[in-house]
């Protein structure tokens, strides 16, 4: 394979509703997502014949140094794009032959596109995630805010929020290095913005004083019950996003909302990552609002 590009020019896909398109999510795990559904019910509502397969590390008894070749294997074999999760975002890298500008920056996949012989990385997770910010909670300020989690879910919610105009992000982990680390990568792209970071455990000022804060982490999901900081720091002027999907109504939501504060669940983001993917795999864009409702829907049988 040829010397990965870190970024450049992308040329996107025509929209072409004969095309039958084949796409799939690529990780560990993961026989019980809703992706599948959620991009088979929207080429539903266009028209298009477009088949989406789980590709589930666990199931193919694969190990986790594997994806780099599963991409090449369905580049070869035709399909049209990947959906990329845990724990692949950074190991498919190897496989392909460019990253989007936005994906560089981030060191994190979650979309791949073949096409024109290329397999290019992208990342719709951080405009998922404002977007979602913006229909959900559309009057919040968004000047200052403390994140909590500086993974892969973290550093996209970062990006996001400081691309859309966040003058004071405060990022918080229980791995104080980890926080650095990420402050200090996304610090040189946003010279307006005041990026910081600290542990999980001293941002009650931060909190205090801040318009919004977002969990990133794991806890309050489906096996890893808990909230990322003490409930006690919540407070009325404060609006609460979760990016949690499996439950929509975490622990923190649920106290965020009866302590009176404006509360964004993670249904937006996993809805928005997929209207960007859907447009790149198709080159025709995606209805939102219309697919949230086949999640949400999905998510209260699930």
């Amino acid at each position: 394979m040829q010397t990965l590009a870190r970024s450049g020019p992308f040329q996107p896909r025509q929209a072409d509703t004969k095309h039958r398109f084949v796409v799939g999510l690529l990780g560990a795990g993961i026989s019980g997502s809703l992706t599948p559904g959620l991009h088979e019910a929207e080429a539903d509502r266009l028209g298009l014949a477009y088949t989406y397969r789980i590709i589930d590390l666990d199931a193919l008894g694969r190990q986790p140094e594997s994806p780099a070749a599963l991409v090449r294997t369905a580049a070869g074999l035709g399909y049209d794009g990947l959906n990329v999760t845990h724990p692949c975002k950074q190991l498919v890298q190897d496989g392909l032959d460019q990253l989007s500008p936005d994906a560089a920056i981030l060191g994190a996949v979650n979309t791949i596109t073949f096409h024109d012989g290329r397999a290019v990385g992208h990342n719709t997770d951080h405009t998922g995630f404002i977007g979602g910010f913006r229909a959900g909670l559309p009057a919040a300020a968004t000047n200052s805010v403390v994140l909590i989690g500086a993974g892969g879910a973290g550093a996209a919610v970062a990006f996001g929020l400081l691309s859309a105009g966040t003058g004071n992000l405060v990022i918080a982990d229980i791995e104080a290095a980890r926080a650095e680390s990420l402050a200090a990568r996304l610090a040189p792209h946003f010279p307006d913005s005041n990026v910081s970071a600290t542990r999980t455990d001293s941002v009650a000022r931060s909190i205090r004083d801040a318009d919004g804060l977002v969990n990133s982490t794991p806890l309050g999901m489906v096996g890893h019950p808990g909230v990322p900081v003490d409930l006690s720091m919540l407070h009325q002027g404060l609006w609460v996003a979760d990016v949690i999907y499996r439950p929509l109504e975490t622990q923190l939501i649920a106290a965020a909302r009866e302590r009176g504060c404006a509360v964004l669940d993670g249904g937006r983001m996993v809805v928005g990552q997929a209207a960007a993917a859907f447009e790149l795999f198709t080159g025709i864009p995606a209805d939102a609002e219309h697919m949230l409702a086949t999640f949400r829907e999905a998510a209260r049988r699930a």
